[in-house]
């Protein structure tokens, strides 16, 4: 069997954690022969906690589990890992603004960033969850530098996954019928879920997702604002975020990673842009991607429209005063 690898999930005592490590541990990211050492790191409030997870992990009697090691120092929680999952952050609340969340989020980015360009493994992949992911990523990486930049994420799986779930729902199909629906952007409410270059099987015969649905309004009008606003309510149903579907979409976006896309599928990743589709050049920007030995690469030569195109304008723009705001934030701190 191989050397197990050492793998850490941050704010790992609570909600999404408490799903994604079970997924983590039984081999449902990087395959069912890969020993695993989970490093658990989390804040010094949260130690009662997390001790009652390390707990039912070992309850669970998992085959691959070979260590787990809680922990609040992040020297220790980065130590010689090869994949982190940047779960902790401080949280949404209903009726919050993501520019609330900036400031707070930038600090606890930074000394992640640190901690990983001191003790992680040079290849490391870094999948930042918590919010705001696009700028928390761009944070991490920049206090990284030895690290290379496409080697950080943010999440956007969670957003192609509710899309792939609304056409599959709105065309009666299983959603392993649905694949290349991207998410372009921001994880916020200005990302453009985007179906024009999806494709769905039905009946045995493969058609493009635009002409099995036939309805364009519903494509550029509800889809897209359901999407958009899913996030929000779910908090307004649950009164917390989401936690169940965003553990299984970063186990999804790491395993994508790690093994690889199938041809002809793509995924959607925040990833740090090159300019691609005119998009701001070093904001992590999501676009679809195709992976091949653990390295993604931006598809090209998408055919996008008008509105399209105004979609990601919108996005693009928030982005860019996020990653503006974000280093004003940290100019300040280096300043204190």
């Amino acid at each position: 069997m191989a050397e197990p690898i050492r793998v850490v999930v941050t704010g790992a005592a609570g909600q999404i954690a408490y799903s994604l490590l079970y997924m983590i541990a039984r081999g449902e990211v990087f395959g069912s022969d890969q020993p695993l050492i989970l490093h658990l790191l989390d804040i010094p409030p949260m130690v009662g906690v997390l001790e009652g997870v390390v707990m039912e992990l070992a309850d669970c009697a998992l085959p691959l589990l070979r260590q787990v090691i809680p922990t609040t120092d992040p020297s220790v929680g980065f130590k010689d890992v090869s994949a982190a999952f940047l779960v902790g952050a401080m949280p949404r609340k209903e009726g919050m603004e993501r520019k609330d969340l900036l400031s707070a989020n930038v600090k606890i980015f930074k000394a992640q960033g640190q901690a990983i360009e001191n003790f992680a493994k040079k290849d490391i992949k870094v999948l930042v969850v918590g919010n705001p992911a696009n700028t928390n990523a761009f944070v991490c990486a920049n206090y990284a530098p030895s690290i290379p930049r496409e080697n950080f994420s943010a999440m956007t799986r969670l957003d192609q996954n509710r899309a792939t779930s609304q056409i599959a729902t709105k065309l009666g199909v299983p959603i392993s019928a649905v694949k290349n629906i991207i998410i372009w952007g921001n994880h916020s409410s200005t990302q453009y879920p985007d179906a024009g270059q999806g494709k769905v099987v039905i009946n045995g015969e493969t058609k493009s997702v635009a002409d099995a649905v036939n309805d364009n309004a519903y494509l550029q009008g509800a889809f897209v604002e359901t999407v958009q606003k899913r996030g929000a309510a779910v908090i307004s149903a649950r009164k917390m975020s989401s936690a169940m579907s965003a553990a299984k979409a970063a186990c999804d976006h790491m395993h994508d990673w790690w093994n690889g896309t199938a041809p002809g599928t793509f995924v959607s990743m925040g990833v740090c842009s090159d300019g691609s589709y005119n998009s701001p050049k070093d904001v992590i920007f999501s676009f679809p991607v195709v992976i091949e030995n653990k390295q993604w690469k931006i598809v090209q030569g998408l055919n996008l429209s008008d509105a399209a195109k105004a979609k990601l304008n919108i996005t693009a723009k928030e982005l860019q005063e996020e990653k503006d705001e974000a280093l004003s934030v940290l100019d300040l701190s280096s300043n204190l």
